[in-house]
């Protein structure tokens, strides 16, 4: 499970949001890793190796171009992204064909 790290006074202002941005600060305390202030990103904090590299449902993200390369897919470990170069009427037909193989589509 990897770590999500929190924006330097996230709770005090609501517009910074919670999205990380590096700590900058000539005396912040986040910076200079004190103890009891939220960690920074750093080396050891990757992700987990049977995870990297795969979409966020889990799957292995493949890049398809025509129906052959959808045929070609195993179902259970990995799911297609249509190539954007891929026209309206054949990615229709594409996503019907993945529909019947039980293939998951990310970008539908």
């Amino acid at each position: 499970m990897k770590k999500k790290f929190k924006r330097q006074e996230y709770a005090r202002y609501k517009k910074l949001g919670q999205m990380w941005r590096k700590a900058r600060g000539k005396t912040s305390k986040t910076r200079r890793y004190e103890k009891g202030k939220p960690a920074m990103p750093t080396v050891g904090f990757g992700s987990p190796k049977e995870g990297k590299g795969l979409h966020p449902s889990g799957y292995q993200d493949i890049l398809v171009y025509n129906i052959s390369d959808l045929e070609s897919l195993d179902p259970s470990t990995q799911g297609g992204r249509i190539s954007s170069t891929v026209g309206k009427r054949k990615k229709e037909m594409m996503l019907e064909k993945a529909k019947e193989l039980g293939i998951k589509i990310f970008n539908k």
